[in-house]
């Protein structure tokens, strides 16, 4: 309860709030009323924050949000992630970031600034906005599990209580299903509150998270992108401010660095999912095109345009000109919050639950219209103002020189990172009238307009601003043009790329890198290196894309245990499986061997891939595998196991000359055969073989066997004529033989545990992640730079 009222206060808080500043905006003084009204709403979002998070850490399952996502047996990192784990959660979450954003900037104001009011009469909305979506009239996460009927199976509630005859009536069967479960509903709390049971201790256990959110990545993934989501409400506000204001000029200064922060945050939040993605939903990729991913990475696109067009005006100012691209900086900054509602609509209106994996169920159809009233509200919104202002907002003096000026490279690369997010959002938008695209749809549409994107960087660099002498501009751009084509032929030669599309975006990838080192090697100010650092991070994260995508492959294979096989130079063998966590999952050794380059000596390494049935959805999941290095990644997912009968294996040590019985057989090690050699090979530290004799006696028959031994291998071992089977593991040339084997098995026909794979081999797919953190140290300093520029002007 006390929840909701939290809640509720801070809806109610944020309107009044609104009011104030709306009369004060209209000359009145109500400035400290609107500012308490903030406050209070800000105060109220941390209480109900703080109840939430109280009531996971404490288990307190009676509530509909604790049962269905928390669970007493998730680590405390894991615990505290259910906070953000679904719908509600997540909108409080980002209520919070936003509320707190708020009173940054409201401290700058407070010292500054008489453009508070405007602000927040486009700020305050995108608060009240998702405090509406989580108020009781839709989804709050303060819901009792019997405000609506529900059925919660009886593995999740106090076993000791069900005997009671107060519960009888409310305990339901299902023989298909063979599952028992309570019927939870406002008559069961009335039954429970006459017999004085409190419904926490009914209910003791919750669901607990889907276990593909069972991750590291799942405590910093969401509260990331949902901070992308709180900043990007700022530009929104200060082009409200501007536009009531009807000054287009000082609203850049402001703006500029939050629009660096958002594309930072946001960035950043979209590629740690990739990430995440990467190393645990098995197919092996970091970016699937799926509409929910699509709609988040929209939002990022336009931020990373506004900046661009943002800078462009902010450098033509002069006097009391504005500079170029107004209207189109207003516009951009009003329209990624616009994106992010609609990246919202997508994901929690249900309305692409069939096509993403990412989607929330239907929520109703209440969610729904609210969601779709607030994604017309801010669009029209700032349209509206925009046309209402348009005769007002004065057009700058153009250069004579403007077709062939800095200005005009840097818009017209803004301009396609416009048209790559508009065809990115039809493509998502598809499923909403009935139509799906393939991935192909997307690729074949961006990957023109990012090779022209990629060749205007470095372009734009040897650009003056206004004004540009031709023969001088071709003269800076030589050195890293002929840098360019040598390094891109030589990749091509040496790896065979032969496709032209691909050609050109490597040629102009490696153009941006080239361009933006000569520059910064012609810098000494470190500030001025943000935007020249960010943009080699973009073109290393695009050669990293192209090589791991056009020379990844895949196979699967299925390994026999102890057998060895080959996959791409490299060999593998299956040695066998291991219960982890209390016998709740298998991890599965498999052993890689690899001979690197100029070496004599194969390099071992270790891969342990897990498959278990999660009591959560009664489903097999499956956790890959990644052996990460800088020139490539192995990927390995296990798809499927078959134990054989060479399962329950126990170990037993032959020493040499003592027989051993099995069943009506006799095993006996007699001896190691070495190279005449083998000691001076042993001194050179030289390979060599070891080979170790076996008899084994059955009745009549005697058969030796000869087995070659390698340090660190398992051998299998089978003989057909008297079905014996072992494996040999180890072996100690002082006269030990390590085998194992399974004696209830000797006399049935030999079958072997069989792990199926799938395994990739991903060429510097490690240039994708250095890029993202190259790019985001560059952001990083950009940000410094423009928020220092702030300061200096306030003080």
């Amino acid at each position: 309860m006390i929840g909701s009222i939290f809640i509720v206060v801070s809806l109610l808080a944020s309107l009044y709030s609104f009011y104030q500043y709306y009369q004060n905006y209209k000359g009145k003084n109500t400035l400290q009323k609107a500012r308490i009204g903030y406050h209070a709403m800000t105060i109220s979002i941390i209480g109900a924050s703080a109840t939430l998070l109280y009531l996971i850490i404490s288990h307190q399952f009676q509530y509909h949000y604790v049962f269905n996502y928390s669970s007493s047996e998730l680590s405390f990192g894991l615990l505290l992630s259910t906070f953000f784990a679904g719908q509600e959660g997540s909108f409080l979450l980002w209520a919070l970031f936003s509320a707190m954003i708020g009173l940054i900037i409201l401290s700058r104001y407070e010292k500054s600034d008489t453009s508070e009011s405007t602000f927040m009469l486009g700020f305050i909305p995108t608060v009240t906005f998702i405090l509406v979506m989580i108020s009781p009239l839709l989804k709050t996460p303060f819901a009792l599990v019997g405000d609506l009927p529900a059925y919660i199976d009886i593995k999740y509630l106090n076993s000791s209580l069900l005997n009671s005859n107060a519960l009888q009536n409310f305990i339901l069967s299902d023989a298909n299903s063979q599952r028992t479960v309570v019927k939870f509903s406002s008559d069961l709390f009335r039954v429970l509150g006459v017999n004085g049971i409190p419904v926490n201790q009914l209910i003791v256990q919750g669901k607990g998270l889907n276990p593909m959110l069972v991750n590291f990545w799942m405590q910093i993934h969401p509260p990331i992108l949902f901070l992308g989501f709180a900043l990007a409400a700022v530009p929104f506000g200060y082009a409200v401010s501007s536009l009531l204001k009807n000054e287009y000029k000082s609203w850049i200064n402001k703006a500029l660095p939050w629009v660096i922060a958002t594309s930072l945050v946001l960035g950043l939040g979209i590629m740690i999912g990739g990430y995440w993605a990467y190393g645990v939903l098995g197919w092996g990729g970091y970016w699937a095109w799926d509409p929910v991913e699509n709609s988040s990475l929209v939002p990022w696109i336009i931020s990373a345009a506004l900046i661009h067009t943002m800078i462009i005006q902010k450098k033509s100012q002069a006097g009391g000109n504005p500079g170029g691209f107004v209207k189109s900086n207003l516009m951009l900054a009003g329209i990624t919050f616009a994106l992010v509602v609609y990246s919202t609509f997508l994901t929690r209106s249900g309305i692409l639950s069939e096509t993403s994996v990412h989607s929330f169920t239907d929520p109703g159809v209440l969610v729904y219209n609210v969601l779709l009233g607030f994604l017309i509200l801010f669009t029209a919104g700032i349209l509206g103002l925009i046309y209402y202002r348009r005769k007002e907002i004065k057009t700058p003096v153009k250069s004579n020189h403007r077709y062939f000026s800095r200005e005009i490279g840097l818009f017209y690369g803004a301009m396609l990172l416009v048209a790559s997010a508009f065809a990115v959002i039809v493509g998502t938008s598809a499923p909403m009238f009935g139509q799906t695209v393939e991935t192909e749809f997307y690729t074949q549409m961006n990957l023109p307009l990012v090779i022209f994107m990629s060749l205007l960087i470095p372009l734009s660099l040897y650009l003056n601003w206004q004004s540009n002498n031709t023969q001088l501009f071709l003269r800076r751009t030589l050195i890293s043009i002929v840098v360019s084509i040598v390094v891109t032929l030589s990749i091509v030669i040496l790896s065979g790329i032969s496709e032209l599309l691909f050609i050109l975006l490597l040629f102009s990838s490696v153009f941006t890198i080239a361009a933006n080192v000569e520059f910064i090697l012609r810098s000494k100010n470190v500030k001025l290196m943000g935007g020249h650092i960010t943009h080699i991070g973009f073109g290393i994260f695009l050669i990293g894309v192209l090589i791991s995508s056009i020379f990844s492959f895949t196979e699967e294979i299925q390994l026999e245990k102890g057998e060895v096989y080959s996959f791409a130079g490299k060999t593998l063998s299956f040695d066998g499986y291991t219960p982890v966590e209390n016998g709740k999952k298998y991890s599965f050794d498999i052993n890689i061997s690899e001979r690197s380059f100029g070496e004599d000596k194969s390099e071992y390494k270790s891969a342990k891939p897990v498959m278990y049935i999660s009591d959560y959805n009664n489903s097999i999941m499956r956790e890959p595998y990644i052996l990460t290095g800088l020139a490539k990644d192995i990927y390995i997912e296990p798809l499927s196991f078959e134990p054989g009968n060479s399962s329950n294996q126990e170990t037993i040590s032959l020493k040499k000359g003592e027989p051993f019985q099995v069943g009506e057989a006799t095993i006996m090690f007699e001896k190691f055969d070495l190279p005449e050699d083998a000691m001076q090979k042993m001194m050179d530290g030289e390979p060599f073989d070891v080979h170790a004799v076996i008899n084994i006696d059955k009745g009549e028959f005697s058969k030796k066997l000869d087995v070659t031994l390698v340090k660190d291998v398992i051998k299998k071992v089978y003989d057909e004529e008297t079905n014996i089977s072992f494996d040999v593991v180890n072996y100690d040339v002082s006269g030990i033989l390590q085998i194992s084997m399974n004696r209830n098995f000797q006399n049935a026909a030999f079958t072997n545990d069989i792990l199926t794979i799938s395994i990739s081999e991903k060429p510097f797919i490690s240039l994708v992640w250095i890029g993202v953190l190259v790019m985001a140290l560059g952001l990083v300093i950009v940000y410094i730079r423009r928020n220092s520029e702030i300061n200096l002007m306030n003080n």
